[in-house]
């Protein structure tokens, strides 16, 4: 069977081919408008029960409680990285503080050696101590 045919045998598929019928050839030669049919009731919607101030209470508890469990790992996630990144970045600026710090002190230390040695070296043979 073809999608045609399966069309022609729907009712909803008749019913529109009817609908389109008679608004293609109106009879008295005047377009007929389609309207709704409906009638609506215009009877306000029912409010629901007010909610007492307890019941509030306990519901925004719950809430608080079940947004801060659900939140609590991700703040605590984003504080260790933000920390994490902090403390290498101070631990970073402190061993380079260091490296420079010792690189001073192991040249004067090396310095003094080098001249302390050359002055034993050059000194008269009576003054070196044996």
């Amino acid at each position: 069977m073809s999608d045609e045919e399966k069309y022609e045998h729907n009712a909803l598929g008749q019913r529109v081919d009817a609908l389109l019928r008679r608004y293609d050839a109106p009879a008295n030669g005047e377009a007929d408008v389609p309207v709704l049919t409906e009638v609506v009731d215009d009877a306000p919607a029912q409010r629901p029960p007010a909610v007492n101030a307890a019941a509030l209470e306990a519901l925004a508890r719950e809430l608080e409680r079940a947004v801060l469990e659900r939140l609590g790992p991700e703040v605590d996630r984003v504080i260790e990285e933000k920390l994490t990144r902090t403390l290498s970045g101070v631990l970073g600026q402190s061993v380079e503080g260091m490296r420079v710090e010792l690189n001073q002190s192991v040249t004067q230390m090396v310095r003094e050696a080098v001249a302390a040695s050359v002055a034993r070296t050059l000194a008269p043979p009576d003054s070196k101590p044996e």
